[in-house]
């Protein structure tokens, strides 16, 4: 089992990145809006929320990401998403893509079988 974690730059692409890992056997992503030190630095200190006051306001709105968590079985799993990412995003070595970052795991429970009720 491996742990994949995405950082995607571009919220536009999430649903994308989502069919295409899909399609590759990808499932039960969590998906959680995030923003670095670096872009937050350079936009101000201004924190995304929930509910975008400051852009109600007509004020500056902090650029966020999209972080997508996932178990996947192998380390083909892996590299079919990663592959799948930058077909959609361009190499992840580029600006303003991205990052993908995985790792094996030791320990895993807690994750439905397939076809198991439930997911």
């Amino acid at each position: 089992m491996y742990a994949l974690l995405f950082v995607l730059d571009d919220p536009d692409h999430l649903d994308a990145i989502l069919t295409s890992w899909s399609e590759i056997g990808v499932r039960g992503v969590t998906i959680m809006e995030s923003t670095g030190w670096q872009r937050r630095r350079i936009q101000g200190s201004l924190l995304g929320a929930r509910f975008d006051f400051a852009a109600l306001a007509g004020g500056a709105r902090l650029e966020n990401h999209m972080t997508l968590f996932v178990v996947v079985e192998n380390r083909r799993i892996v590299q079919a998403a990663l592959e799948a990412a930058e077909a959609i995003v361009g190499d992840l070595d580029g600006p303003n893509t991205g990052i993908l970052v995985a790792w094996p795991i030791e320990i895993v429970k807690g994750l439905p079988v397939e076809g198991q009720e439930g997911e």
